[in-house]
């Protein structure tokens, strides 16, 4: 009996007898199947190897990033958010040993785990058994839980704030439960937002993008876009962190609405002529 880890997408499934037939993160159009087959791993087979390991590095005050090298499935970025004694695990990352849970209980442990979309649920149960902790995952999402466990905890509505000032918003757009969250205090006071791949910080870093496939480029609707940011245009954000530790440094916020106005204007045929 196996908890079978995909090794294209890094999601962990329920204990069973042999490896599922196919990933069905990887299987739907958000995703994909590696093109040479789809293959699985287990956590102690990752452990074993003594290939893997998490390095936990400080972004800025209050701000801890987590990664795994070399990279592992699609290769996100977690956070650790810290606000007023609250410890907030943002985004999951499929690898997970003993040193890494000394390091962050070195920094005072976590207090819940939060999830923008389905793409980084990975080993998220194994991460909130370690540390007893709950999950929490929009309830639109609901379908895309591979593996059960009583510490999921899915909130409905549009914001759930976890402490005060740290605050989920769901936004929709890649994942109908897909959100952001919003840190008052970060930055110094200037604000924060994590935002995984919900908003999507590009290779000019002054600017972001929204999509409903990455890996296929299946762009949103002009309506949808819109939306999404007309929802954060109230938060105060100096910058954002995605899920592959890329950075809107300053003015996050104005970056989020020029660049749902230029998408906007590129999908109504207004921004060029070709």
């Amino acid at each position: 009996m196996n908890r079978s880890i995909c090794i294209t997408c890094g999601t962990q499934y329920a204990l069973m007898e042999n490896d599922p037939e196919g990933c069905t993160i990887c299987r739907e159009e958000r995703q994909y199947v590696n093109p040479e087959g789809q293959e699985w791993t287990t956590l102690e087979k990752m452990q074993e190897g003594k290939q893997f390991q998490n390095q936990v590095i400080e972004e800025e005050r209050g701000l801890y990033s987590i990664t795994t090298a070399p990279s592992f499935g699609i290769g996100q970025t977690a956070y650790i958010v810290q606000q007023g004694g609250f410890n907030l695990m943002w985004d999951c990352i499929s690898y997970l040993d003993s040193q890494t849970i000394n390091r962050i209980m070195d920094l005072g442990g976590l207090d819940a785990i939060a999830l923008s979309h389905p793409h980084y649920y990975s080993t998220q149960v194994e991460w909130a058994e370690a540390f007893n902790v709950p999950i929490y995952i929009h309830e639109d999402d609901q379908q895309w839980v591979m593996r059960d466990s009583e510490l999921i905890h899915f909130w409905s509505g549009e914001a759930l704030e976890l402490a005060s000032g740290l605050t989920i918003y769901r936004l929709g757009g890649h994942f109908k439960g897909g959100a952001v969250l919003h840190s008052e205090s970060g930055n110094d006071g200037r604000g924060l937002l994590l935002t995984g791949d919900i908003i999507q910080v590009v290779a000019d870093q002054e600017w972001v993008s929204f999509m409903y496939s990455y890996p296929n480029l299946i762009p949103l609707p002009a309506n949808k876009v819109k939306e999404m940011a007309d929802k954060v245009n109230p938060l105060k954000f100096n910058r954002i962190y995605n899920a592959f530790h890329k950075i809107v440094v300053t003015e996050a916020d104005r970056a989020v609405q020029k660049s749902a106005e230029r998408y906007i204007k590129a999908l109504e045929g207004q921004l060029f002529h070709t």
